[in-house]
């Protein structure tokens, strides 16, 4: 193992943490996994208990892991949740990421730090673009990495991930459909699945394609760059449902509140992330068979 690679990686009990956490480890680093208060097992990694809104906290947990590299997954990401508790959200994204930028200003300024933005944030320059809270606190989140790496000639990169599937526990929507189908193919649940409106465009990305995309970032990618992290493809929730119908022997009942045709998203493309020599490797189809097959593993 390299010794000079010393990674930390916050929220390593999430969904994208997991992942990433086995990722690196295969790929020979020397990982400490921050967790808050989830329960989280890894006979594979180093790990240590954190309250990254404390400061005092953020600062020993430095001291004691001196890392080489810092992935920043932390943080609430829940956009509902923001509008319930907006104080919260800044402290979890945005104070947070304060902290542990400037403990690593103070002890090892020389660390190679990945900030996982969202596809969520907003222009500042055009207000009329902010839209819930936590589109506030993960843009104040980047404005502070960007800023610390200005300030201080710290090497800072910013990874700004699309919709992450794959999987394992998510909140997101092609994990809630999958789970449902898989209930529905345990006669657990109602076979009728509801969406506010099936033509909505996102652009999917499997998580460990993102993974693979903060290695890269990591190693190559160039301080205060922005980086799209994305499959480049948009596809509709109407188009998730007739791909896992085809991935199942139950027939289920689609019911949605709108189908006003939406104008087409315009695709991102992540050319400079793609131009340090990154490229996805899980199509979206395996990326649902691959979900589909974890809910049906794991029913409840």
């Amino acid at each position: 193992m390299n010794p000079q690679h010393k990674l930390l990686i916050t929220g390593a009990s999430g969904f994208t943490g997991q992942h990433a956490c086995k990722h690196f480890v295969n790929a020979g680093f020397d990982v400490t996994a921050i967790i808050n208060n989830n329960a989280y097992e890894n006979d594979d990694v180093h790990i240590e208990r954190c309250d990254l809104t404390n400061k005092d906290e953020v600062n020993n947990l430095i001291k004691k892991v001196n890392p080489h590299y810092l992935l920043h997954l932390a943080g609430q990401n829940h956009v509902g949740q923001s509008w319930i508790d907006p104080i919260f959200s800044l402290e979890a994204n945005s104070l947070s990421t304060a902290y542990l930028i400037d403990a690593l200003r103070q002890e090892y300024p020389a660390c190679k730090i990945v900030v996982a933005g969202s596809a969520l944030q907003f222009n500042p320059a055009n207000m009329s673009t902010l839209t819930h809270p936590y589109s506030l606190s993960k843009t104040l989140q980047v404005l502070i990495a960007q800023s610390w790496g200005v300030l201080y000639n710290m090497h800072i990169v910013i990874a700004k991930p699309s919709n992450l599937i794959g999987p394992g526990y998510s909140n997101g929507v092609c994990s809630i459909f999958a789970k449902k189908v898989a209930d529905m193919e345990n006669n657990k649940a109602e076979k009728v699945l509801e969406v506010n409106n099936p033509n909505v465009q996102r652009d999917f990305i499997d998580v460990r394609d993102a993974v693979s995309a903060y290695e890269t970032l990591l190693l190559r990618g160039e301080s205060g760059e922005i980086y799209d992290i994305a499959s480049g493809k948009n596809h509709s929730l109407k188009d998730i449902l007739n791909r896992l119908e085809s991935l199942t022997t139950v027939k289920f009942e689609l019911k949605s509140q709108s189908n006003e045709i939406l104008e087409r998203k315009a695709e991102i493309i992540p050319i400079k992330l793609m131009e340090l020599g990154w490229k996805p490797s899980f199509s979206f189809e395996s990326s649902l068979l691959d979900i589909l097959n974890f809910y049906r593993g794991n029913l409840k």
